[in-house]
């Protein structure tokens, strides 16, 4: 059986040293606890019949933590905590349950860190990928103020509409690029291959060919000759956008243009709106001081046009003023929005009107994707119809009429 050294407490206080046989580092310290010994430290002891050795996972190869799997933590954590089971006891039961190795591995860390005396909180911030700075707030906030399983309990409504909100987008987004990137293979598939075969045929008729014809030839010819340099000037183009938008002005300009945008602007100015009353409603209604939530909401929002206007309001806010008057200067939220804010603000239940808002607008996405589905759908048949029925019409063409001029 492996043996492990360890370090630890007694229940006086006195430091204790030694080794102890367990199957596993878990097993290891459940001994020392029936041993009534709190182990600060427990490290596997190299030698021949020791602890078995592991080649640690490379971190980009270990599964992510979902969203999914935040909801479900913070879900049964808010029942243990509410039910009156330590912070320690709720964290070792969490990291031997949790369906995910990478996420057992982080909650085990964690509880050893709080078992070393360090607050909950601050044991988030080893793993900030996992844990924003949204999330580790909150948990601060309701650390500082008792109401852990309350604040949890907002954490998985704040986590679950969040994920919802995202998926709509992706799904919106996912069909209409499908079909345009299969419609592109298609029609650069048929200008490699098949169209090469009939300008063989067309060339033993001898005569003139029709333009559409003609211009669908030269596009193939063009395309067989330079499809090389054209693969590379797609990518080049599509890097050199990525680079362009990872500057400041850059990301100003794209984001503000995908606010402009037709159709889609309003879609994200509809998200942007639900994602930042969501945000900053939860946050203040948690304890989180305000300038600290605005600042957190900017950095989350997903969009620099819109992080700019709050972190506008922010200093606004620094210089005391309210929310609502600079939100309405920035002419990024709707006239609405800004009016509500500021009802809020008037009432002294700005969280609340904050949800209400959020509630409306994630109501304004589901309509919009659906109207956006709707409507993308038969666009994009008539985008096929016209570009891949044009080609085939254009190669059958010089065969009609031949047939006309035989008949």
């Amino acid at each position: 059986m492996p043996v492990f050294a360890y370090e630890g407490r007694t229940s006086g206080g006195e430091v204790r040293k030694g080794e102890v046989e367990a199957a596993d580092p878990d097993a290891a310290r459940t001994r020392l606890r029936q041993m009534q010994i709190q182990a600060t430290s427990v490290k596997a002891k190299g030698g021949w019949g020791s602890a078995e050795i592991k080649i640690p996972t490379p971190d980009f190869l270990k599964p992510k933590v979902g969203t999914k799997d935040l909801v479900i933590f913070v879900r049964q954590f808010a029942t243990m905590i509410d039910s009156g089971l330590p912070l320690v006891q709720c964290l070792d039961i969490q990291s031997k349950q949790a369906p995910n190795p990478t996420f057992r591995e982080q909650l085990a860390s964690i509880k050893e860190q709080v078992e070393s005396g360090s607050t909950f909180a601050d044991a988030l911030k080893k793993y900030p990928n996992t844990f924003d700075e949204l999330f580790r707030n909150m948990i601060a906030a309701g650390e500082v103020g008792g109401i852990l399983d309350t604040i949890l309990n907002r954490l998985a409504q704040y986590l679950e509409k969040a994920d919802k909100l995202k998926r709509q987008i992706k799904g919106a987004m996912m069909y209409p690029s499908i079909v345009m990137i299969v419609a592109f293979g298609v029609v650069v598939l048929l200008l490699l291959k098949v169209v090469p075969t009939f300008e063989e045929m067309f060339a033993e008729f001898g005569q003139a060919l029709p333009a559409p014809t003609q211009i669908v030839m030269d596009l193939s010819k063009w395309l067989q000759a330079n499809f090389f340099f054209g693969a590379i000037g797609i990518g080049v183009a599509v890097y050199g956008i990525k680079y362009f938008y990872s500057t400041k002005r850059g990301e100003v300009l794209i984001d503000g243009l995908m606010l402009k945008a037709p159709v889609f602007g309003d879609l994200l100015t509809k998200v942007a709106v639900a994602r930042f009353c969501r945000t900053l409603g939860t946050m203040i209604s948690s304890g989180v001081p305000i300038l600290e939530a605005l600042d957190i909401c900017g950095r989350t929002a997903g969009n620099k046009v819109i992080e700019n206007a709050v972190m506008r309001v922010r200093e606004a806010i620094s210089e005391g003023r309210t929310i609502a008057d600079p939100l309405q200067e920035a002419k990024v939220f709707p006239e609405m929005v800004c009016q509500m804010i500021s009802v809020g603000e008037a009432t002294g239940a700005l969280d609340v009107m904050l949800n209400k808002v959020a509630d409306f607008y994630e109501e304004e996405v589901d309509q919009a994707v659906e109207n956006l589905t709707s409507m993308i759908e038969p666009l994009i048949i008539v985008f096929l119809g016209v570009v891949i029925g044009g080609l085939v019409i254009a190669m059958y063409m010089p065969i009609f009429s031949m047939a006309s001029g035989i008949g």
